[in-house]
């Protein structure tokens, strides 16, 4: 299954080969989004597969902490922790951050009730939180696995909606000690949407901690500030 890498948002889709001619690349940047047409906030950082399933599924009320995976999911438990930022570094409160992953078999568990294809292929691993007044947040999950018999490193797909302005997806979280996360990969996946997304875990009595602080907007195209 190839991996979202920089371009795109939906789970397994990468975006090379996806727009090869210049003018549809245009088109696709220029024509507003369905979120946009109905009235939710317009997805930013085109082109984006599946950014739409953030608005699927979402709680009435969210909290600054969640959880992605359930505590009966097997797997090594791992806590992640970030803040939100502004461009001058200040904490940003009130923003919504999504966030999906796989199982720790590397595959994301489909539910047939799902009636949206993006939301189902995007699996039933994915939680919300809005980040607290200090623009803190945190997920309670299992460390996810590897797409099985590929390269790709393991990771946790993040998205961004800043109400009332834009949703955009920003860099996966990553790990350090995770053999497949080669320089090659590196290269090729991390470009800073929304700060770096390669964190370094730290294993405390059988849980796993690793911190993902997310700058809004930073390297996300077309994004237009439009809280400020």
């Amino acid at each position: 299954m190839p991996f979202r890498g920089a371009t795109c948002s939906g789970r397994g889709t990468t975006g090379e080969g996806v727009l090869r001619s210049p003018l549809l690349a245009l088109m696709l940047l220029a024509a507003p989004t369905a979120s946009a047409q109905s009235g939710r906030e317009p997805v930013v950082g085109l082109p984006c597969e599946g950014c739409e399933a953030v608005f699927d599924g979402i709680p009435a009320r969210l909290n600054s902490r969640a959880r992605i995976a359930p505590g009966s999911e097997p797997g090594a438990p791992m806590l992640v922790v970030g803040k939100v930022l502004d461009a001058q570094g200040n904490p940003e409160p009130g923003i919504v951050v999504y966030a999906y992953q796989t199982n720790s078999q590397g595959i994301y568990p489909e539910s047939p009730e799902v009636p949206n294809l993006e939301t189902r292929r995007q699996g039933t691993l994915r939680a919300w939180v809005k980040t607290d007044a200090s623009g803190r947040y945190a997920f309670d999950t299992i460390r996810p696995g590897s797409y099985p018999g590929e390269d790709i490193p393991e990771h946790i797909h993040f998205h961004v909606l800043e109400p009332g302005c834009s949703t955009y997806y920003v860099d996966d979280i990553m790990f350090t000690d995770d053999p497949k996360l080669t320089p090659k990969q590196i290269a090729r996946i991390a470009k800073d949407r929304g700060g770096n997304g390669i964190s370094t875990p730290i294993q405390h009595e059988g849980v796993w901690y690793v911190t993902r602080d997310i700058h809004l907007g930073r390297n996300i195209p077309g994004y237009p500030a439009c809280r400020r």
